[in-house]
């Protein structure tokens, strides 16, 4: 069953000369119930825009984006985000951005009861002992876990994600991914996840599947599934031959949209 269906969607921006530029051209994907897909390509290829419109945040020029069977129009509270700047107030502690955000979508529920949550998510990114602690008094990598476990909190049927893991260092990384995740794949119902990336190495460990864009204007260049077994381990599945050559294939997609680029140059990725 499809969560998610976009339909011939093309998004133009407009300049201030009055003409367009287009970002997205004719996209055409589905993404079904509990799937966790990821969509990379190059700077430019409208990645983010492709977010921006399941947000609500923008709107298609042409085509249309179906939540459920529905047209998406502007904002929800059936949609979780995380940004890949942490997107917490400053002058809240841990538990209560989570508790703040959640006393939105639960009104009925009591104050003790959206603490309760909020600690238990704090829990499972690993973050007991930090919850009356600042954004300012956590890393970036802990403020990041807090929007995560925010974004899952809400229990949301759809997460958009746009690179969260962008801005921290390769070992935080490393750990986020596998928090991410041990919690989506801990519910009695996995959530539908769409993640933005630049890393091959990421889509491929996380995914189910792979949905690979072109340069701008931003189209699928190639949908690719992603057959490993669930739970993964990354250190068996990188020596795995399958791996390889799933990795060879989206690298070369990557050098053949660079070269075309910039005239058939030689590129070392």
């Amino acid at each position: 069953m499809s969560k998610l269906v976009v339909k011939n969607v093309t998004l133009n921006y407009a300049n201030g000369n009055k003409s367009n530029t287009t970002a997205l051209e004719n996209i055409n994907f589905s993404v079904s119930e509990g799937e966790f897909l990821s969509i990379i390509g190059p700077s430019g290829c409208g990645k983010s825009s492709i977010l921006n419109l399941f947000t609500g945040l923008l709107s298609a020029s042409e085509g249309e984006i179906l939540l459920n069977g529905k047209a998406i129009s502007g904002t929800g509270l059936d949609r979780g985000v995380v940004f890949q700047h942490y997107s917490l107030f400053p002058w809240m502690s841990a538990k209560k951005n989570i508790s703040f955000a959640l006393s939105q979508s639960f009104p009925s529920k009591s104050k003790k009861e959206l603490t309760r949550i909020a600690e238990d998510y704090l829990g499972a990114m690993g973050l007991k002992g930090f919850e009356d602690k600042f954004p300012a008094e956590l890393s970036g990598g802990m403020q990041q876990r807090v929007a995560i476990a925010k974004a899952l909190a809400m229990d949301t049927e759809l997460i958009l994600m746009d690179e969260p893991f962008g801005a921290v260092d390769s070992k935080t990384r490393v750990v986020l991914q596998d928090k991410l995740l041990n919690m989506w794949d801990s519910g009695e119902q996995k959530k539908t996840v769409v993640f933005i990336t630049h890393d091959i190495d990421e889509a491929i460990f996380l995914s189910d599947r792979i949905i690979v864009m072109s340069s701008g204007p931003g189209r699928v260049k190639r949908e690719i599934a992603v057959n490993f077994a669930r739970p993964r381990d990354r250190f068996s599945l990188t020596k795995n031959a399958e791996y390889a050559h799933l990795r060879n294939e989206i690298v070369s997609l990557f050098y053949d949209d660079l070269a075309s680029k910039i005239g058939g140059e030689e590129v070392v990725l």
